[in-house]
């Protein structure tokens, strides 16, 4: 056997598989450039995602700061409209010769000064007048006596007024109600 023999022929390929060669080559540069184009789309997603969440939690913590705030000073507006009464009340005590009737002006004065400082601040007395229904949202019975001349479940006297804030109940009014027959 000569040495040309002995040596192994690669196989030659067919014309089939040169077919197949050629329609995968441009298949190959074809998943190359679709896998770019995800592989970008996936980078530019997940920056998108990434701003979103940092700007949904800059907000989140923007508004928790604002109602921090809102709780600190809620009471900023109410104790300025307060400052005045205790400016009153000091004045008062400063006068340590004052007769009765200027005291007792001085306190009327004072007194409308804080009920004016409650109403701009929305603090509204509840003073059932005598005969009024009963309103249990409102008001808190302290007793109940027998009246013939009212309607029964009725307010017969009020023995300390209550308020209200925005509408809902600061402290309900003390009542004394009449029985039902």
């Amino acid at each position: 056997m000569s040495d040309t023999e002995n040596k192994a022929v690669p196989p030659q390929p067919s014309q089939a598989d040169e077919a197949l060669g050629a329609e995968a080559a441009p298949e190959a540069d074809d998943s190359s450039r679709r896998l770019a184009e995800l592989e970008a789309r996936h980078a530019e997603v997940s920056d998108a995602y990434l701003r979103a969440k940092a700007e949904a939690e800059n907000t989140r913590r923007r508004a928790d700061e604002e109602v921090a705030k809102a709780r600190k000073f809620a009471v900023e507006g109410f104790a300025e409209s307060l400052l005045p009464v205790k400016d009153s009340l000091e004045a008062a005590i400063a006068i340590p010769d004052a007769r009765p009737e200027q005291v007792l002006e001085g306190v009327h004065a004072t007194l409308r000064q804080l009920a004016a400082a409650l109403e701009r601040n929305r603090v509204v007395e509840i003073s059932p007048a005598a005969g009024a229904k009963f309103d249990p949202h409102q008001h808190q019975a302290i007793s109940v006596v027998p009246a013939a001349a009212q309607e029964p479940n009725t307010v017969v006297a009020v023995l300390q007024k209550g308020y209200l804030i925005a509408d809902r109940v600061l402290r309900p009014a003390l009542v004394t109600v009449s029985a039902s027959a």
